[in-house]
């Protein structure tokens, strides 16, 4: 018998993990692939399984322990002879101990085939995200940042590129499945500089004394392991970790209502958000629409009146729907509508064309606005809040993050410009371009939206003199513009041309009272008319 230190495998990217459970104890018999422990990251939670089978002798980690990759989990006591019994048996076979910081014998500059399994990276925030579309195939060459799959969040769509070339073994996702961070994608065989080995390895043995060595007998798995006793089907024994559970309250499920998908009957994250994601689209289609107190859209049989086509509506365009909805029900909307004098403005934005131009940046009416608007909402700091979810509290920020509206092929998105109080119009121009351009081309990550405080939907040289734009919660408030236009304006002798800009807010009444609105639209006026305040 030996006694092997089991320790903490890749977790693809991520440094320190908490341990949330101890599925293991000391005594108990484990076979291979059996989860010994379950981390938790801030993305998702996984279980670590045992690389084989053997008896738990002492335990290294307990719940709520950090750990890291590489950390020691358990020692575990295996089957099988040890290089000791060996050398004892066999003196004439000299075998050379070498330690881990000893010389490596060199070896031969050629290429050496290897394989690499390649995860899923950083999400930017995402949990769980759909895989739409899978762009390789068993047997593909595939060249450093080729795209392996496509994936779909809640937001945007995502493509992940192979981090280095080789040729595809095997396919660890289809479409339709749903990945997180360290899910493994493909398996790619990869040639390398057999310097790149050698430099990993711990020492190299002499093949004959490597043949002296006999292979380590590893126990052959025997039946699945009995599901603990502490899984049941009722109440708090439920077989869930603290995360789960916790999500569970969170979201007012019972997990005896919820199918168990996770190794050895054990309740994910998944499972409960699948539960609730089902529950909502029984709502939506009806199903369960009673109590809610909104009468349904009576189904209607729209080809009696003429020719139709029926076309599927995107997930995003979906989403986007459902978020609408949601917000315009949950807000109480109150919409307050002014004009902005922007002819100094204009005027100025002009003169600096060929500033613009040297930079490589267009200067547009935007990073104006958003100068305005943090200037206003650290003036008006009811504007710079949200709900608390347990409704007796509001959410005061102390940072001004803007979100810009920005209309795609696939939709309504919104990327979010940070900090924008603290940065220049040169910078807020560059930013604002890029980010829109990456939301065109589909290439935003969920970071990019979130964290908002404050939102402007531009309609601009598409026209409109007003509109009312629904809240983007948990935000409070959004700023709608519409398209400047020239107006007589009367200067208390006479009527001047002036370029007039319609603005309007709309606020959650919950949060903000008319009073609020008035101060902060009369501030944001002010500052539009007269840009020089922005440096006051």
């Amino acid at each position: 018998m030996a006694i092997e230190i089991i320790p903490v495998p890749d977790l693809g990217g991520a440094d320190k993990v908490e341990v949330i459970e101890v599925c293991v104890a000391v005594g108990e018999r484990v076979e291979e692939e059996q989860s010994l422990v379950v981390l938790e990251t801030d993305k998702a939670s996984m279980e670590i399984p045992c690389p084989k089978g053997g008896t738990v002798v002492s335990l290294k980690v307990k719940e709520g322990d950090t750990i890291g990759e590489g950390d020691a989990l358990i020692e575990l006591e295996v089957a099988g002879d040890t290089v000791a019994d060996v050398t004892e048996a066999e003196p004439a076979a000299e075998i050379a101990v070498v330690e881990a910081p000893a010389p490596v014998v060199a070896a031969p500059a050629v290429a050496v085939v290897s394989k690499k399994m390649v995860p899923v990276p950083d999400l930017g925030g995402a949990d769980s995200v759909d895989v739409i579309e899978v762009c390789v195939a068993v047997g593909d060459e595939v060249a450093e940042g080729d795209s392996l799959i496509v994936l779909e969040t809640d937001k945007a769509s995502i493509e992940i590129p192979a981090p280095f070339a080789g040729k595809v073994l095997a396919l660890k996702v289809a479409e339709g499945t749903k990945v997180t961070v360290g899910t493994d994608i493909v398996l790619l065989q990869v040639e390398a500089p057999a310097t790149e080995v050698g430099e990993t390895s711990a020492a190299v043995v002499p093949a004959e004394a490597e043949a002296a060595i006999p292979a380590i007998k590893t126990p052959s798995p025997t039946a699945s392991a009995p599901v603990p006793a502490h899984i049941a089907a009722s109440g708090d024994k439920a077989y869930a970790g603290p995360s789960v559970r916790k999500l569970a309250r969170q979201m007012g499920v019972d997990l005896t209502e919820v199918a168990a998908t996770g190794l050895r009957s054990r309740y994910t994250k998944d499972d409960v958000r699948g539960y609730v994601k089902q529950l909502v689209a029984d709502v939506a289609s009806g199903k369960l629409s009673e109590g809610a107190g909104i009468p349904q859209v009576p189904e209607i049989d729209f080809s009696q009146f003429g020719d139709v086509e029926l076309v599927k509506m995107t997930k995003l365009k979906k989403i986007v729907a459902a978020n609408m909805t949601r917000n315009w029900l949950n807000a109480p909307h109150v919409t307050q509508f002014d004009e902005a004098d922007i002819t100094e403005l204009e005027a100025f934005r002009k003169s600096m064309k060929g500033e613009a131009e040297k930079r490589g940046v267009k200067l547009t009416p935007l990073p104006f606005l958003l100068k305005a608007a943090a200037a206003a909402l650290a003036a008006e700091p009811s504007f710079n809040a949200s709900m608390h979810a347990d409704g007796e509290h509001i959410v005061q920020k102390n940072y001004i993050h803007i979100g810009v509206a920005v209309a795609t092929p696939a939709g309504l998105m919104v990327p979010v410009i940070r900090d924008v109080d603290k940065k220049g119009l040169w910078e807020l121009a560059e930013e604002s371009n890029a980010l829109a351009a990456k939301a065109r081309a589909g290439k935003l990550l969920p970071r990019d939206m979130q964290g908002g405080c404050f939102t402007i939907s531009s309609l601009g040289a598409m026209g409109g003199t007003g509109f009312t734009p629904i809240v983007n919660c948990p935000e409070v408030a959004i700023m709608g513009v519409s398209k400047a236009q020239m107006k007589p304006i009367w200067n208390g002798t006479e009527f001047v041309p002036r370029n007039m800009l319609p603005l309007s807010v709309s606020y959650d009444h919950r949060a903000i009272n008319g009073a609020d609105c008035g101060k902060f639209f009369t501030y944001y006026v002010s500052v539009i008319g007269d840009i020089r305040k922005l440096l006051l």
